[in-house]
This record gives C-alpha cells, structure tokens and sequence, in this order.
C-alpha cells in the first residue's frame, strides 16, 4: 500500500509539471480561490482554501482526505477550464470522491470557485 501511495505522489508531480503554470494556460486569469468543505461520514466537516496565481501549476486536482482511500481526489479541472471558457467569475457545487475507499465511507466535497480575470 505504501508503494502504491508513493507511485500516486510521484505520478501527481508528475502531472503539475505537465499542466504548466496558470499564465500559460490562462493568460487572462489573475487569480483562482478554490473554497471547499471536505464532508465524510464520522468526522467533522473540513474547510479547505486552495489559491491559484499566474505562477501556479494549472493543476486542480484535490487528494482525498481518507486515510484509507486509494487513488482518489477531486478532479476540479473541468469546472475551472469551463468557467475561463465562458469567462464565468463564480461557481458552486458538489464532488464525490473518484477514489476506492475500502471502508465503504465515501467522501464528498461542496465548493465554491471564484475567478479573477486582468
């Protein structure tokens, strides 16, 4: 499992790498806010805030939370390329976890995406 664990980490620097910066990508985007509640069953509701300037990986891929969850995250790429694609500033709603999680006690998040253009 730790080996596994190990191939996912190096697979996602990987990945950032590949995605190029954000003003590479999105010349017209001065900055993304990701605001996000992690909800599992039997923990506590988690806040999280990701920041995305110019400098920034164009990676929006969140991992998932549970210790036990394989593979999984939450893939907001395809949120955040439609919103620049519409020139949308705001955006709101729900992802389930992508991830295999052996506990059968999925995770989910409810996010809000706020896009500044220059």
């Amino acid at each position: 499992m730790n080996n596994r664990k190990n191939e996912a980490r190096i697979e996602r620097m990987q990945q950032r790498l590949e995605a190029g910066s954000v003003a590479k990508r999105f010349p017209d985007v001065a900055e993304i806010v990701i605001n996000m509640t992690y909800n599992q069953r039997g923990i506590k509701a988690i806040l999280r805030t990701f920041n995305f300037f110019p400098g920034s990986y164009a990676f929006f891929r969140v991992d998932c939370l549970s210790k036990d969850c394989v593979d999984g995250g939450f893939d907001l790429t395809q949120v955040i390329t439609t919103m620049i694609r519409n020139r949308r500033a705001e955006a709101k709603g729900e992802l389930s976890c992508e991830g295999n999680d052996p506990s059968a006690n999925p995770s989910a998040i409810v996010y809000e995406v706020a896009i500044q253009y220059t």
